[in-house]
């Protein structure tokens, strides 16, 4: 980070407002933009006039609410509640459904949310000594985080190369009796699609396990793209067997950063994802979540958002983004030497190259280059590189400028040709172990790749990403961590 100030990391005296807010600008001038429907990934933009204004005002002024105590702040509670019951109906719960007695919390993003699932599950078994998940490769990868950070086993059983979902066979399989919990997506980040939400429920119903289902991605947006006709499979409480779900509030219920709701069937389901501590000196804690002071904006600011939407807004979002994404699915459909990973069932376009001559990567370059942000996807096992795209309601109006700008970088692709590394780099990455990283070699190979120099990420990536995809899976974790951390250094 650039001290823009000129005075140190810390001013000796402080700077004007105006000033400070300058810098900030500056530095968001470098930033991919947030909104205007040409980033597919990290930000969901509805496209709705006034909403951010809304959002940030709600933010303001809740920001300093903590929600470290409901009874100190009942305001934050009631926000809360109000928050877990709009998702509780939306996904088949409460009154008068099959789930009468869902109950949840929000917590700060799709990751908290599937820690604690995991968390829950495993604490509700302390009979077992080393408890296991069972989940699809395609499942997020914050399962495999949780299972590091709560030393549980992760199963990850393989998904169809063709259809991009587990086998059931292979799922029910897999189950232990040390498995506490089964996992489903709903859809998957990667490719979008609906994973068979149903059986894997019964046959983790049937090993007396549960199973939780990630609609961190899609939970807001299935169930409207379902009110619309689509041929959304079921997914949600009212699946027997599903005793947990992951909506992200932050997605596709188009709320500020970061909100997320994690449900359970009831009461005695969540019950092991509470932490209460009373043995010292000073308050007792009880937390439902992972952190204890939490700051109200973020809950105002998706409770103002949902409440100004409302349901007809939502529908006319989700309608929107429908039709984009049939807009994109054609575009790389009449582009040649490219094909979609999956005929789009939610709201992502995925696709990769059959062309030899046609690096993605570069593609993925040539794309940024002319405006068009959109996210590399690597090799994994059977599964082809790919990209990925994800469509919200703000991409609509955009999407006849795609078909003829995906083109003209298709063609500058092909001229430029695949990226060709150094015999003796391929080799090294084929081979490399992750232990063998030494200092000098991370720094070596950072350099060469344009990380090490102290001005940031490069503005082409496709020496990086083709490094990186011809690396197993452990030694790309290991250069990721490297690279990131030559990047996230003091700005003294």
């Amino acid at each position: 980070m650039t001290d823009t100030a000129g005075t140190g990391a810390l001013p000796a005296e402080g700077l004007p407002a105006a000033q400070v807010l300058d810098e900030i600008r500056a530095l968001r001038a470098t930033d991919r933009p947030t909104h205007g429907g040409r980033l597919f990934a990290y930000v969901y933009d509805p496209g709705v006039a006034g909403l951010d204004e809304l959002a940030q005002a709600a933010y303001a002024e809740s920001a300093h609410v903590n929600g470290l105590d409901p009874t100190a702040f009942p305001s934050l509670l009631a926000m809360e509640n109000t928050l877990v019951a709009a998702a509780a109906r939306l996904l088949g719960g409460g009154p008068g459904t099959g789930a009468p007695d869902v109950v949840g919390s929000v917590t700060g993003g799709g990751t908290e949310s599937l820690l604690l699932a995991v968390k829950a599950a495993r604490d509700a078994r302390p009979d077992l000594a080393e408890p296991r998940i069972v989940a699809p490769a395609s499942a997020h990868a914050a399962f495999a985080k949780a299972a590091h950070y709560l030393r549980v086993k992760l199963d990850a059983v393989p998904v169809d190369p063709v259809t991009l979902r587990p086998e059931v066979a292979a799922m029910t399989a897999a189950i232990r009796p040390e498995t506490v919990l089964v996992v489903a997506s709903a859809p998957s980040y990667a490719h979008g699609v609906v994973d068979p939400v149903a059986e894997i429920a019964a046959g983790a119903a049937a090993a007396g396990a549960r199973c939780h289902v990630d609609a961190c991605f899609g939970g807001w947006a299935l169930p409207w793209l379902r009110r619309l006709g689509a041929p959304v499979p079921p997914f949600d409480f009212a699946v027997p067997g599903v005793t947990s779900i992951s909506v992200d509030l932050h997605k596709y219920a188009y709320a500020p950063k970061g909100v997320s709701v994690l449900l359970h069937r009831d009461p005695s389901l969540r019950a092991p994802q509470f932490f209460a501590y009373a043995d010292w000196p000073g308050y007792t804690m009880v937390n439902p979540v992972i952190a204890s002071t939490r700051s109200g904006g973020p809950i105002a600011a998706a409770y103002a958002t949902l409440r100004h939407l409302g349901a007809d807004g939502y529908l006319r979002l989700a309608a929107s983004t429908r039709d984009a994404v049939a807009g994109l699915a054609g575009a790389v459909r009449a582009t040649e030497g490219l094909r979609l990973m999956a005929e789009p069932e939610s709201t992502v376009v995925c696709f990769t190259a059959d062309d030899p001559k046609l690096d993605l990567f570069v593609l993925v370059d040539e794309l940024t280059a002319r405006g068009w942000h959109t996210q590399p996807q690597l090799r994994y096992a059977d599964l082809p590189a790919s990209v990925h795209l994800t469509v919200t309601a703000a991409v609509a109006p955009r999407v006849p400028e795609f078909g003829p700008v995906l083109a003209d970088a298709v063609a500058a692709a092909r001229a430029t040709g695949p990226v060709a590394l150094p015999p003796d780099l391929l080799a090294l990455a084929g081979g490399l172990t992750p232990e063998a990283l030494t200092p000098d070699l991370v720094a070596g190979l950072a350099d060469g790749l344009g990380l090490g120099d102290g001005t940031g990420v490069p503005e082409r990536m496709a020496v990086v990403n083709t490094l990186l995809d011809a690396a197993p899976a452990a030694l790309r974790e290991r250069l990721l961590a490297e690279f990131v951390g030559l990047l996230q250094r003091p700005a003294w």
